[in-house]
């Protein structure tokens, strides 16, 4: 089973899904939900009328109140964003979208100020940073009896950033197909795939460095390949056994509020695994190849 002889169309698969992504999350800009960019979020439910987006939108603008946005829900709820609302604000326009439309049930109101949202953001970039640095460092000590330990530090991260660049973009398809935003749950389903992606990472690096001391006159791609091999059916059966089947559980029975985190998480995990696999060991072996240096020479005649 040679995988490594295909790295190259897998590293184009996983290109082929993150570059339209992240074109479309910047050209379009991030979908953050009001955890990070401030705002609040007022869910209700109409029992008389039934109004258009449209209708609550104009109530919103008479009482001054801009960057509002509606969505209706699978419960026949309307979900209401828009700036940040005093408690005053919230009971005005209440009061006027019972005036106009009958009786209105509250469902849910969140609010949080920009400086909190400003706060969570840096927060969570941070975590990610200082995360991504303690495991190279952890990854280089533990393979310190290696070869050029470091490398495969620099692999994890960057097996962890393919896994980042993928939740990104389908979270970019995400918004503009099902309206999906950047929010508290997206940093959940982010640090835990971080998490996996390194998990399953390390497992097989680990039989890697256990198998340089058993076949020692392989060359590195062959025993590189022969470890993924090994390590294979244990990362699949693990993920699909424990977690997948979970979270298509939470996708199909769970709720409109849990689809979007379990959704993230269910791609997320897949690609964590992925690129443990088809992703950071075949850097390695490029690595240890340098084969950058072959890119752009003409390939010798027979």
């Amino acid at each position: 089973m040679n995988i490594l002889g295909k790295r190259y169309y897998l590293f184009a698969i996983s290109l082929l899904i993150i570059v339209p992504g992240l074109i479309l999350l910047f050209t379009g800009g991030l979908p953050l939900s009001i955890d990070f960019k401030g705002g609040s979020l007022l869910e209700v439910k109409f029992k008389d009328q039934s109004p258009t987006p449209s209708d609550i939108i104009a109530t919103y603008d008479t009482a001054n109140i801009k960057d509002t946005q509606v969505q209706t829900s699978s419960t026949g709820s309307y979900v209401i964003r828009s700036e940040f609302l005093t408690n005053e604000a919230r009971d005005s326009i209440l009061t006027a979208l019972t005036g106009a439309y009958g009786e209105v049930e509250v469902v849910r109101f969140d609010s949080v100020g920009p400086s909190v949202g400003e706060q969570v953001t840096s927060r969570a970039t941070l975590a990610v940073a200082v995360s991504s640095i303690l495991v190279v460092l952890f990854i280089a000590w533990s393979f310190r009896g290696v070869q050029n330990a470091f490398r495969y530090g620099v692999c994890a991260i960057l097996a962890m950033i393919h896994d980042v660049a993928i939740i990104f973009a389908i979270a970019a398809y995400g918004s503009k197909l099902f309206g999906w935003e950047i929010d508290a749950l997206f940093l959940t389903a982010l640090l835990t795939v971080i998490g996996f992606s390194m998990q399953d990472t390390i497992v097989v690096f680990d039989r890697i460095r256990e198998n340089m001391n058993i076949y020692r006159r392989l060359d590195f791609e062959n025993l590189v390949n022969h470890s993924i091999v090994q390590t294979l059916q244990r990362s699949i059966n693990t993920q699909l056994m424990t977690v997948e089947f979970l979270l298509l559980a939470l996708i199909l029975f769970g709720g409109v509020t849990l689809q979007e985190f379990a959704s993230i998480l269910l791609v997320g995990l897949l690609s964590g695994t992925y690129s443990s696999i088809f992703i950071a060991a075949p850097i390695l072996v490029l690595w240890e190849n340098r084969e950058w240096e072959n890119w752009f020479k003409r390939k010798a005649t027979a």
